[in-house]
């Protein structure tokens, strides 16, 4: 039933920014040189509400073309019934992927619009268990010498963040003079590795154990995330107090349905401006919930700082040099991280408390 007198989605739309970084990166599988904002607002009820994600600029299109007009019309005060259609409407698309992260903006826009319609900010739309969502500072590529990296690390560490991640795995040869620098510059913080899949299951068991003797907690995607029987392996045959994570590109729920059957992770991982925004994730945490199974958030820290206080087998967020830098750069009212290393939200701003800084985005508009 729909509720005539509901305010609705008046209009969806969708740009495309190309941001270079500030220096060349890679890590165990990919290099590149600029990170892709899609950017969706939504109009209705006098209001407007934003998302986005990062994907390529071909995702805008899929917003403009499929979506707005799946959701316009719609009630704006039900974003979890938008978001159902879209899935429904995407079926010849196919769902993966690109297609996903275009859901998950738009899925974004409308619960930002749905909490500034209300008057909330978005962590009391979204029900909230915590009052914030604890960080890991991430980057340290493969691309930095060993002085960037140590330096990028320790600034994180004497901030308070107490946990830090760097890229592993391009240049194995290379790592353990890496892992000592970044040891030697952090101290006791808790030091974790992301592979992005680039060994082989019997190269990732030798890699964790080299990796323990640094005190590594956490090895994430040691193998490709596609291989959940190699994942069980390194999580059952890995060194004690290293955990095994993964699902950073999960892009619906029967991928994490299947990654938890397959008891491939000691922690999951979703990212809410791929798995399908925040309707998906916070399905994904009921799953992870049924399993007393912690979930740690990838990346686009704005969003995901609010989504993750309504998870309540949080562990916690990638809070990743790239989008950190790009969503200073695009939006006002962005959260910084406390003393204590957590991104807490502001309860005095409606939604997600994110101005666009259009002005400024314009020169790197691509669609």
């Amino acid at each position: 039933m729909t509720d005539p007198s509901a305010p609705t989605v008046d209009h969806v739309d969708a740009a495309a920014y190309v941001i270079p970084t500030d220096a060349p990166e890679s890590d165990g599988t990919l290099s590149w040189d600029s990170t892709t904002l899609i950017l969706v607002t939504a109009r209705g009820g006098g209001h407007v509400g934003i998302g986005y994600t990062y994907a390529g600029p071909a995702a805008a299109q899929v917003v403009r073309g499929k979506l707005a007009g799946v959701v316009q019309g719609r009630e704006a005060t039900t974003p979890a019934a938008s978001w159902a259609a879209m899935l429904h409407a995407v079926r010849n698309l196919g769902k993966p992927g690109l297609v996903a992260e275009a859901i998950s903006a738009v899925d974004i826009a409308l619960w930002d619009l749905h909490a500034r319609l209300l008057d909330v900010p978005l962590t009391v739309a979204v029900g909230a268990v915590h009052d914030g969502t604890p960080i890991y500072g991430s980057g340290g590529f493969t691309s930095y010498d060993d002085a960037t990296l140590a330096r990028q690390l320790a600034g994180w560490a004497e901030a308070g963040i107490p946990r830090v991640k760097m890229k592993v795995g391009r240049h194995p040869d290379e790592d353990p003079g890496r892992l000592r620098a970044a040891r030697d510059a952090i101290g006791e913080t808790q030091l974790f590795v992301d592979a992005n899949g680039a060994y082989s299951r019997k190269q990732a068991l030798l890699w964790a154990e080299r990796f323990a003797e640094f005190d590594v907690r956490w090895m994430e995607e040691p193998v490709s995330s596609d291989d959940l029987t190699g994942l069980r392996l390194l999580r059952d045959r890995g060194p004690a107090g290293v955990d095994i994570a993964a699902g950073e590109y999960g892009y619906d729920l029967t991928y994490f349905h299947h990654m938890l059957d397959a008891g491939a992770v000691d922690c999951l991982q979703a990212d809410v401006t791929r798995c399908g925004g925040i309707s998906a994730l916070l399905r994904v945490a009921a799953l992870c919930d049924a399993r007393s199974m912690d979930l740690s958030l990838h990346c686009a820290p704005q969003v995901s700082a609010q989504v993750g206080t309504a998870v309540w087998h949080l562990r916690h967020l990638e809070y990743f040099h790239d989008h950190v830098r790009i969503e200073g750069m695009a939006f006002d009212g962005v959260l910084s991280p406390d003393s204590d290393g957590v991104l807490r939200p502001d309860r005095g701003r409606p939604g997600l408390g994110l101005e666009p800084r259009t002005a400024d985005l314009e020169p790197y508009r691509v669609a």
